[in-house]
C-alpha cells in the first residue's frame, strides 16, 4: 500500500483531475501508518463550486476503519487561494472528525501546475 506523507504526494496521486473543468472532489482514506486504504470521489461539481458535507467525507471513512484522511479538490480556473467556501468546509470537516476521532491531516487544492495545502499554509 502506497504511503502518503505529504502535499506533494497528494499532487502525484491527483494528476487525473489537476486540469478537469469541473472541480473534483477527492478523499484519500489512509490507516494508522498514512498508508492509503481508498481514494474516493466524494463530489464532481460545477467550474467553481462542489457540494461537500460531512457525512459523505466519513461515511466511507467508519467502513474502511480509516484512522485518518486527507481531502483534495481541484480548482478549474488555477487559482490556488483558498476560497471561503473551502475554508468553511475544511472547518467543518475537521470539527466533524475530531468528534467521530478520525483527524483530517491536509485539505489540498490543485490548480494545474501547483497546489495549496491548507497543512503547510497552518489553516489546519
Amino acid at each position: 500500500k502506497p504511503g502518503i506523507l505529504s502535499a506533494s504526494d497528494v499532487w502525484n496521486f491527483c494528476a487525473d483531475i489537476r486540469a478537469l473543468q469541473r472541480e473534483h472532489f477527492v478523499a484519500f482514506y489512509l490507516d494508522t501508518q498514512n498508508c492509503l486504504i481508498e481514494r474516493q470521489t466524494i463530489s464532481i461539481g460545477t467550474l467553481n463550486s462542489s457540494l461537500v458535507h460531512p457525512r459523505e467525507v466519513f461515511e466511507p471513512a467508519l467502513s474502511f476503519h480509516a484512522a485518518s484522511i486527507i481531502v483534495a479538490h481541484n480548482h478549474p480556473s488555477g487559482e490556488l487561494e483558498p476560497s471561503p467556501e473551502d475554508r468553511e468546509v475544511t472547518k467543518r470537516l475537521t470539527e466533524a472528525g475530531k468528534i467521530i476521532g478520525i483527524d483530517v491531516i491536509d485539505h489540498i487544492i490543485l490548480g494545474k501546475k501547483r497546489y495549496f495545502s491548507f497543512q503547510q499554509a497552518k489553516l489546519l
